[in-house]
């Protein structure tokens, strides 16, 4: 990557992986990632020259960006449907 991420840049992202559940069968939700703005910058660049990712250059972004696989799946999930919502409304 152009600019690698420094140490003290990675642990902005929380992990959100799967759903936990309790001892009541309440699902609990994991915290949502917060992204640092470098993450952020690398994701939307990246969105730009393709909406989709095959899995190789999903693990290799994530890696990248120190983030899991899921979180960049479900960033790419989320930013493809806001882009379709946006440009539907013209």
């Amino acid at each position: 990557s152009p600019f690698p991420l420094q140490e003290h840049e990675k642990p902005l992202a929380i992990s959100n992986g799967d759903l936990r559940v309790s001892g009541k069968g309440k699902k609990l939700r994991k915290p949502r990632t917060i992204y640092s703005s470098l993450q952020l910058q690398a994701l939307n660049q990246r969105f730009q020259q393709t909406q989709y990712l095959a899995l190789p250059e999903r693990a290799e972004l994530a890696a990248q960006l120190g983030l899991t696989q899921t979180q960049v799946k479900i960033w790419f999930q989320n930013k493809r449907s806001k882009y379709k919502k946006i440009m539907k409304q013209g």
